[in-house]
């Protein structure tokens, strides 16, 4: 075969591979939810942060979306995945199913379960002021329930206009917004320090049997939709804390 041709091929490959990486799939994904939010949210009420880094301790994390309004303050952990996916709200893991072939990734909610944390601590607001959002892009179908707050693209705007309490004000809003911006720019305003996050525990154990705690979600009741940590073993152990 012509070496011209081989080079051709070899190269068409690279580009193939680099384009299906993890890396290239979750930049795709964040550049559709930022379209998403962009043409969709209103300016004056919604201010968006995208792809921000902030300490914890003395390790980061990587957020993707943060949108800050007068309705709260919205964490967004997007998934660019395709194919079917089954999990629930307590499992470590979720499965990707694709022709048959499975694919176990990080359950989404707790890995944003230590965002939401992350902005509360910086911006020293408390966790019913912020929202827990998941969206998944791509061709990608629920084989499994999920909470309200784990969507597709098409349900993320719809779902962000069910928050109608106003719970911040405008002045709030833009100082939240402010002090994001500095942080994603490397600039600590009128701050004296650099903020240092708390450090955030995943995994509480149960106070009561020291067994390990899982993230849910209330159904019923005053705090319906809030999450709070429960005991695995329950229902023989019926200890809660505050997702705090």
């Amino acid at each position: 075969m012509d070496p011209l041709v081989l080079i051709i091929i070899f190269v068409f490959a690279i580009v193939a591979l680099y384009l299906r990486s993890p890396t290239v799939k979750g930049a795709r994904g964040e550049r559709r939810v930022h379209s998403e939010l962009a043409e969709r949210l209103e300016e004056e009420v919604y201010r968006v942060i995208h792809d921000i880094t902030l300490s914890i301790g003395a390790d980061t994390t990587q957020i993707d979306h943060i949108v800050v309004s007068r309705y709260g303050i919205f964490v967004i952990e997007t998934k660019n995945y395709r194919g079917w996916i089954f999990g629930d709200q307590r499992s470590k893991q979720w499965t990707q199913v694709i022709y048959g072939k499975k694919t176990r990734f990080q359950n989404p909610l707790r890995q944003n379960y230590k965002h939401t944390k992350a902005v509360e601590s910086f911006l020293a607001v408390p966790s019913s002021r912020v929202h827990s959002i998941v969206v998944f892009v791509g061709d990608s179908k629920f084989k499994t329930p999920f909470p309200p707050n784990v969507m597709t693209l098409s349900g993320l705007i719809p779902y962000m206009r069910t928050k109608t309490d106003r719970v911040l004000s405008e002045r709030r809003v833009g100082v939240l917004a402010n002090q994001l911006l500095e942080a994603k720019s490397g600039v600590t305003g009128t701050r004296k320090e650099t903020p240092v996050l708390r450090s955030v525990s995943l995994d509480p154990t149960c106070p009561k049997c020291g067994s390990e705690m899982v993230l849910r979600t209330a159904r019923k009741g005053e705090n319906v939709g809030k999450q709070f940590w429960g005991c695995s073993r329950f229902p023989k152990c019926r200890a809660v804390k505050h997702a705090t």
